[in-house]
């Protein structure tokens, strides 16, 4: 029963991507950017859906699993920081997108005033490459976490299957593919998470019931703040704050921006962004202290497991299929579109041919994917660490100079390069130095690429400019 409930919303899933092959133009700007023909309902639940992956399903979870209550000043901060990050950039990038040169992020960030810095495309291309080939690995090894658990495969197996799935739907239609199956998975994302949610409080019995068997878990672990000492609380969250900033470095979120149908929609796909944002990570923290419940500390237990096991251990078959199926999407949106924004990073940034095939972009497809499931084979570190690593990476390299570029400033290439070098740098320095613990790495680097800017401002090298039209 499991295995069929299991099937049965891949196929899904599978069908609602090959379906858009019908509304496809058959061209690289289709297949790239959908047109920049998306409706901001569409575009706010994919790019929810894509942001919020196996991180959530199997990291963050897990890390609530083994945290607590202290654990919901992840969400708290990463939202506060997407949202103000989302307010300083997107509807400048959507009418900078408007230019019909621009398909890909590496050109969004060369072309952003008019210009094509070559070298700066090319470094973003090959940056955008190696980060999100990582993170796509992290989200294929989290579906496989869930089937080794729940079907008993292989590792390799789920691995693989998730990839084939990705595959036939991405090379099918594309971005709009992936639009499209984000927002049928983000749907069954939010119901497996309701189903998780109401099952947990019923084994414990309650909320009163559960409320005292988290007080035995351990004595801090409903503590609103974590063990830090006050500067350390602060750093805590203002460290995940710019974790949620980060957002605007990715470029499989902000490719969805691009595809939006017009800047005047962007105030609609918040809305829908961060409604379900707030619900299901909200829920994610829920259904990560239930777990603890379900499943007392132990030292064999691999917290990031939790939600498998919790879904064996509180839901019928059929429903254990469905949860199945959300983790596995989630797993999903988020790898497609990462393979994706690496197609496009080859395709555009790298050869910077204007008329590309579009077998080209999709032979780079299937490249890329394959790249991704070697890591995933291979790679021992957990989906949290590995997600967290390419986010920071690629926050801390890019999110300084959209930022600052959305604001009116214009950058030379030279000041641009070094933006992202001294922003990836100083969060591998911090990584290095062992100081993640502190605050997380990617809010010294986005620091860090910012002063770089003013260190430029300040020696004259840059001046605002005016803004687009049709831009505030």
């Amino acid at each position: 029963m499991i295995v069929g409930s299991f099937i049965v919303f891949l196929v899904g899933f599978l069908l609602i991507g090959v379906l858009s092959v019908f509304q496809s133009k058959k061209d690289t700007s289709d297949y790239l950017v959908a047109g920049k023909s998306v409706p901001a309902w569409l575009t706010g639940l994919s790019a929810v859906a894509t942001n919020n992956s196996g991180f959530m399903f199997i990291g963050m979870i897990g890390a609530t699993y083994s945290m607590g209550l202290s654990s919901i000043w992840l969400m708290i901060g990463w939202i506060i920081g997407d949202f103000i990050a989302s307010i300083l950039t997107v509807k400048p990038i959507r009418v900078t997108a408007d230019s019909s040169k621009i398909h890909s992020f590496g050109g969004l960030l060369s072309q952003w005033h008019g210009g094509d810095y070559k070298v700066l495309r090319t470094l973003i291309g090959i940056f955008t490459v190696v980060f999100l080939s990582v993170y796509a690995a992290a989200q294929l090894k989290a579906g496989s976490k869930a089937t080794t658990v729940l079907l008993g495969w292989d590792t390799s197996t789920g691995i693989i299957i998730g990839a084939v799935i990705v595959l036939v739907y991405s090379v099918s239609g594309g971005l709009r593919a992936s639009i499209w199956t984000d927002a049928a998975q983000a749907m069954v994302m939010i119901v497996g998470m309701a189903l998780l949610t109401y099952g947990g409080f019923s084994l414990a019995g309650g909320w009163d019931q559960a409320v005292v068997a988290w007080q035995q878990a351990t004595p801090t672990y409903l503590d609103l703040f974590p063990d830090k000492g006050f500067l350390g609380i602060v750093l805590f969250i203002l460290g995940w704050v710019f974790g949620g900033m980060a957002v605007i470095g990715q470029p499989h979120v902000v490719i969805r921006f691009i595809s939006l149908d017009s800047p005047e929609s962007v105030s609609r796909m918040r809305f829908y962004y961060y409604t379900w944002f707030t619900l299901f990570y909200g829920a994610t923290i829920v259904v990560g202290m239930l777990s603890r419940i379900v499943f007392p500390e132990s030292g064999q237990f691999d917290a990031e497991l939790a939600l498998p096991k919790m879904a064996m251990e509180i839901l019928p078959d059929v429903m254990v299929g469905l949860v199945l199926a959300a983790l596995f999407a989630a797993t999903m949106s988020t790898a497609d579109s990462l393979i994706l924004s690496c197609s496009a990073a080859i395709s555009r940034d790298f050869t910077q041919l204007k008329k590309l095939s579009l077998w080209g972009a999709k032979t780079a497809t299937f490249t890329i994917l394959v790249i991704a499931c070697l890591i995933a084979l291979t790679d021992n570190k957990s989906v949290f660490a590995l997600v967290l690593d390419a986010w920071g990476m690629l926050g801390s390299a890019f999110a300084p100079l959209i930022i600052v570029k959305a604001l009116g400033h214009d950058c030379s290439q030279r000041m641009s390069v070094s933006m992202i070098a001294t922003g990836l740098l100083t969060f591998l320095g911090w990584q290095y130095a062992g100081l993640g613990g502190l605050i997380y790495s990617v809010g010294p680097g986005i620091v860090a690429g910012l002063i770089c800017f003013g260190g430029f401002w300040m020696l004259g090298h840059s001046e605002r400019v005016p803004a687009p039209e049709g831009e505030s």
